[in-house]
């Protein structure tokens, strides 16, 4: 991510960031693309969901985009895109010593 590293992303922020690959979602969205990727092995619940979408908007990783009543809609910006794509390399690599590992 451009300089400081923020470090891995848990499953539940790797997840989000995906959804929002799909292009703009509200957080009922993005919570419905997690459980049916994940095919029910991760699900957000509104806590966890709405403190990710609010810790990545202050990291400037998602943007606000709509407000309508309650309802927020959000889309990925340069840097989440950056953030998911090195994430997905950090868990290739974590694969490939895996697979090396394997015939031992």
């Amino acid at each position: 991510m451009g300089g400081k590293s923020r470090g891995p992303l848990t499953e539940p922020m790797f997840y989000v960031l995906m959804a929002f690959l799909h292009g703009e979602m509200c957080g009922i969205d993005v919570a419905a693309f997690v459980e049916k990727k994940t095919r029910g092995r991760v699900k957000l619940g509104p806590g966890t969901l709405y403190t990710l979408l609010n810790k990545f908007q202050d990291e400037t990783l998602i943007e606000e985009i709509e407000v309508e009543g309650r309802k927020r809609t959000y889309r990925l910006t340069a840097k989440g895109r950056e953030a998911y794509a090195e994430e997905l390399e950090r868990l290739r690599a974590c694969l490939r010593d895996a697979e090396e590992e394997e015939g031992l």
